[in-house]
């Protein structure tokens, strides 16, 4: 029987059609399946113009479509077009088709009408409510015409709706029983409602005159699922209506996609041990610097721990943490590296990004690295001594980032939040910091945001201090939290361990 899931973005190695974490972690599960001989099939949008491109013009930064490189489209194939009625009219969709093992992943793009074409040009980028609403329209028409030309309905066992952009397929196949929501985030752009007259014109069923449609899949479905532990009290503080069939498993990471393959040998083989971490950590991090001076030549490292915030530009994610930390603390002995998109439309994330810019340019033991990708995060997450993870509690559904460094020894300090909390012990195998609130608080309007801030801040500030001091000063005392990182975290994050949660019953 096969396992589908429906996915806004995927990240496929080498390709530009995701934006963040999501993505990720759809492409490590993809890479997960097919490694268990799951018949796995993931369905999403072939973004022809990706996500953005960060270029700058001295501190101001310019943000474009970007180009899918031929090396990657050589990796797919295309099965034959057909078409679906979207507006009234015939949209021709082009399926390409990635596989790996017994998985594949099969995303359609719009060929046309012009207007349909437009729906599949970059991910998450739309010029109106009404062309995001029609972009998740063809992802859910173009899913509902695969699963039943070319897979067979009568074959899928589950359906596995990434976002609730997915949902809309339940207005056009029946497989509410066979299907669930899996919630990633509480934020809001999670969580996108849209007139009803917009449904009632496309899919011919009046369900309201305004939908949110992470509440409309609830509705409809026996099981939401969030992604840490944490979350499930987060979900249900904010849909209290369906807290009853709300459950989480706990995200994981693809050991073979991000673990230093020396280390992973050594895991396979059960023969890690410190010796071996700290020489693979020192060839990881000549690698990591070479590609920083690609970027810049005037670095300063002399021995210095290599600290890394390496993210989405995004206000819940608190970039101003590690920017304002520097700022601070400009003659420290440490080398920041720091990575990391925002949305070409979030403001926030913009001015973040300048912030970045700001600091590269100013001071020596600072690079940004633009163009962030796989690629570039496995170097420099493998190359750092440590990872800064620091979003404001509540709001990280789980992330991964930590999951990444951990089980390349590389110990991350990090706030009480999302899956963390599974994985880490506090001084043992990494470093937590700030408070953990009982409820959920909006970042926006909530007063007490501030509050938390500062009080995180402070408790970050010196966590970090005392590090920095630590890798200095007594560096066995680091290496033994590095290798406990190492040696504890594979098993936590392994993402076949989330796969059989959520496809193999026991």
């Amino acid at each position: 029987m096969v396992i589908v899931s429906i996915t806004p973005e995927i990240a496929i190695e080498g390709g530009k059609i995701y934006a963040g974490g999501l993505g990720v972690l759809e492409g490590d599960k993809l890479l997960g399946a097919g490694d268990m001989g799951l018949d796995y099939l993931a369905l999403s949008l072939f973004y022809r113009q990706g996500y953005t491109s960060i270029s700058f013009k001295g501190v101001e930064p310019i943000l474009q479509p970007e180009e899918q490189d031929n090396e990657f489209i050589s990796k797919l194939s295309q099965e034959r077009e057909f078409s679906v009625q979207l507006r009234g009219e015939e949209v021709i969709v082009r399926p390409w088709v990635f596989k790996y093992k017994t998985a594949k992943a099969v995303l359609f793009e719009a060929v046309c009408p012009f207007w349909a074409r437009r729906l599949t040009d970059r991910v998450y980028y739309e010029n109106s409510i009404e062309e995001t609403f029609y972009k998740y329209a063809l992802l859910a028409k173009a899913s509902a015409h695969y699963l039943k030309n070319y897979v067979g309905l009568n074959k899928v066992s589950v359906i596995d709706l990434e976002e609730s952009y997915a949902s809309l397929i339940l207005n056009v196949l029946e497989v509410s029983k066979i299907s669930r929501i899996i919630i990633h985030t509480p934020g809001p752009w999670g969580h996108p409602s849209f007139p009803g007259e917009f449904i009632a014109r496309e899919f011919g069923v009046f369900l309201g005159d305004y939908i949110n449609l992470t509440e409309f899949s609830l509705s409809k479905l026996d099981r939401g699922i969030v992604v840490s532990k944490k979350q499930e009290a987060v979900a249900a503080a904010i849909f209290p209506k369906y807290r009853d069939r709300i459950v989480s498993i706990t995200n994981g990471i693809h050991l073979g996609r991000w673990m230093h393959p020396m280390l992973h040998e050594a895991l396979t083989r059960s023969t890690l041990n410190v010796d071996l971490l700290k020489r693979v950590r020192q060839r990881a991090k000549e690698e990591m610097f070479s590609l920083i001076k690609s970027f810049k030549g005037n670095v300063n490292v002399d021995g210095r721990i290599v600290v890394a915030w390496t993210r989405r530009l995004a206000r819940y994610k608190r970039p101003y943490f590690v920017t304002r930390f520097i700022e601070e603390n400009p003659d420290i002995n440490a080398f920041f590296v720091i990575a990391g998109k925002p949305h070409p439309r979030d403001s926030d994330g913009i001015g973040y990004l300048k912030k970045f810019r700001e600091l590269d340019l100013k001071l020596t033991n600072v690079a940004y690295i633009p163009e962030y990708n796989i690629e570039k995060a496995r170097t420099i997450i493998q190359g750092s001594d440590l990872l800064l993870f620091t979003p404001f509690p509540g709001w990280e559904a789980c992330g991964t980032s930590y999951m990444k460094a951990m089980v390349n020894g590389v110990p991350v300090l990090s706030s009480r939040d999302g899956g963390v909390l599974e994985v880490v012990e506090d001084g043992f195998n990494s470093w937590l910091f700030g408070n953990e609130p009982t409820d959920f608080i909006n970042i926006y309007t909530d007063q007490r945001a501030r509050e938390i801030d500062e009080k995180d801040y402070n408790e970050f500030r010196n966590k970090l201090l005392w590090i920095i001091e630590l890798y200095q000063k007594d560096p066995d005392k680091y290496w033994e939290v590095a290798f406990n990182s190492v040696k504890t975290a594979p098993s936590k994050v392994d993402i076949r361990e989330a796969l059989k949660k959520y496809y193999i019953k026991t």
